[in-house]
């Protein structure tokens, strides 16, 4: 660990904050339809496809609409992958998607997972990347923006049962969002050297004499919104790692910053809308602190260096480098890795299944806490509100009195419902990957035994259902076990989550905001925001430490008592 490395640690999170203020302000904007010009334009979009901008719909109408876009999405998709061997704009030859592994892709596109059981570069045409995985980029991202739009004016608001309208939202998040920022990004990404082309490939001369084919493709677009809406999947099986999606420490800088500005900045756009602009900085904090803590401990981790190797006569002086590029270094390797994990986006600069034990833990508990550390686009802000209500709730049973949050009774409904939402990961996780860890079919997939083979699955089944997509390298996911048990948590931990959020923020919408009393809890205090965090990491470390200590913690001591696997 290096003053060097801290500092640049320092300049991309500060980076991140500062765009995190203009951003958050046009998401409020967007929210509350105040977008000057652009609003006739997107109004007359819409008219076009049929679709009142002025209707309202309740949280049933928004969810319904969300789940039939979303299921036609995944058709769509799904289809195109299979018949993508008929289809043009495949240079490469390749066949159609196998049923499992495409079923696979189309859920994980579709619920911002973005979990690749297959190299990107070695499977997937240029017609399947651009009008398939590029589309789901913006579409998933979109959908979940627009869910925490309805779920922040269902708390502005007081005695309503309409917060807003899906195609709306969407709509405007797309145009007026995503796709501007995208372009931008893309052009950024082309300058620092990242392709864009429809070339299939590029021979080139080694050093040895002899040739080498390398892919080229429409990248720079997809590494746009793939780090902007925190998707994740990658052009290339490597990911961020590869030289063409990484070239150079700037570009790794630039995918960081952009996978958290639009998390940070929903705080911010939150605290607009309510009409606090505090409530909005405490949940950013609670954010932005774990960011930091999680840095800390990946850097001391692999700052250390692993036992094993220095005993294998490694030098101990550049930390533990297996699985990262000397480009990025530890700091921003570590960086990337925290931000990337705790913003639901699965992009890698480094090889997690590489990391040493307690280096590879925290990944894997940043996503099992709920992905709210910043969490996903949208997805962090209602999940972040969720772990809020039940804050309020732990703080009322202390003092004997019923709950509030920004004027809003919380009771036993909207308790009962949190406590629903929050049981829908550690159900997926846990139940699937202790399924996987006796069945034969799924053992055969691990490539390694002992702790570290656990931590393999129980990491898969963390990814999927925390919608976050990244992996331990050594699990061969691509069966027909894992392609659906895998899919099935993607969607419960999207789609599952969503539906009681969406049931709260219903229940929230309707009753009327009372003002604060002398006994209310102030939630943008120093106070709150240490109960927030307390709140997240209890219920985090009541559900997974077990597992954990059967898997790299284990792994862990194991490994000074010099035992490999």
């Amino acid at each position: 660990m290096t003053i060097i490395g801290w500092a640049q640690i320092a300049l991309v999170l500060g980076c991140a904050l500062l765009f995190a203020v203009p951003v958050g302000r046009w998401l409020g904007c967007l929210a509350q339809g105040r977008m000057g010009l652009l609003t006739g334009i997107d109004g007359c979009v819409l008219r076009a496809a049929g679709v009142d901008p002025a209707r309202g719909q309740g949280w049933q109408g928004y969810l319904l609409a969300m789940l039939a876009f979303n299921a036609a999405g995944f058709l769509l998709l799904y289809g195109l992958l299979r018949l993508q061997g008929m289809l043009p704009l495949n240079p490469q030859g390749f066949d159609g998607i196998p049923p499992y592994l495409a079923f696979n892709t189309a859920i994980s596109f579709v619920t911002n997972t973005n979990w690749q059981a297959y190299s990107g570069e070695a499977a997937m045409s240029h017609l399947s990347q651009m009008t398939g995985l590029a589309v789901q980029n913006f579409l998933s991202a979109g959908t979940g923006i627009a869910l925490a739009f309805a779920v922040m004016r269902a708390f502005a608001a007081g005695g309503v049962t309409q917060f807003g309208n899906f195609w709306v939202d969407l709509t405007r998040i797309t145009l007026w969002l995503l796709l501007p920022g995208a372009l931008i990004a893309s052009f950024a990404f082309i300058a620092m050297g990242v392709p864009q082309t429809l070339a299939s490939n590029v021979t080139a001369t080694t050093l040895a004499g002899g040739e080498q084919t390398i892919v080229l493709g429409p990248i720079a677009f997809q590494l746009a919104i793939k780090h902007l809406g925190t998707n994740g999947g990658g052009f290339f099986g490597v990911n961020a790692l590869h030289p063409f999606e990484g070239p150079s420490a700037l570009a790794t800088s630039l995918q960081i910053i952009l996978q958290v500005v639009i998390p940070f900045g929903l705080c911010l756009a939150f605290g607009r809308i309510v009409g606090d602009a505090r409530q909005g900085r405490a949940l950013l904090a609670v954010m932005v602190g774990f960011v930091l803590v999680a840095t800390l401990a990946i850097y001391a981790a692999e700052a250390a260096g692993n036992p094993l190797h220095i005993a294998a006569g490694v030098s101990p002086a550049q930390g533990n480098m297996e699985g990262k590029d000397f480009r990025f270094g530890l700091a921003l390797a570590a960086l990337f890795t925290a931000t990337t994990t705790g913003a639901s986006c699965g992009a890698v600069n480094a090889m997690i299944d590489s990391f040493t034990p307690l280096g590879g833990l925290v990944p894997m508990f940043l996503i099992q806490l709920g992905e709210v550390l910043p969490g996903g686009v949208g997805s962090g802000l209602y999940g972040m509100l969720i772990f809020a209500l039940l804050a309020v709730f732990v703080a009322g049973l202390m003092v004997g009195r019923t709950p509030e949050y920004l004027g809003k009774k919380v009771q036993a409904r909207e308790v009962k419902l949190a406590m629903l939402a929050v049981l829908v990961l550690p159900a997926a996780i846990l139940g699937f990957a202790g399924l996987s860890l006796v069945l034969e079919v799924s053992t055969a997939s691990l490539q390694d035994a002992g702790p570290h083979g656990l931590s393999e699955m129980l990491y898969a089944f963390t990814s999927a259902a925390g919608n976050n997509g990244s992996a331990f390298g050594g699990l061969t996911a691509d069966t027909p076990w894992l392609n659906t048990t895998l899919g099935i948590a993607m969607l419960a931990g999207r789609f599952g989550f969503v539906i009681p959020v969406l049931a709260i923020a219903g229940s929230l919408a309707a009753k009327p905001r009372a003002p604060e009393g002398p006994g209310t809890l102030p939630t943008h205090g120093p106070l709150f925001i240490g109960l927030l965090a307390g709140v997240i990491l209890i219920l985090g470390g009541l559900q997974y430490l077990p597992a954990l200590a059967l898997g790299p913690i284990a792994e862990h001591f194991a490994m000074l008592a010099g035992q490999t696997f």
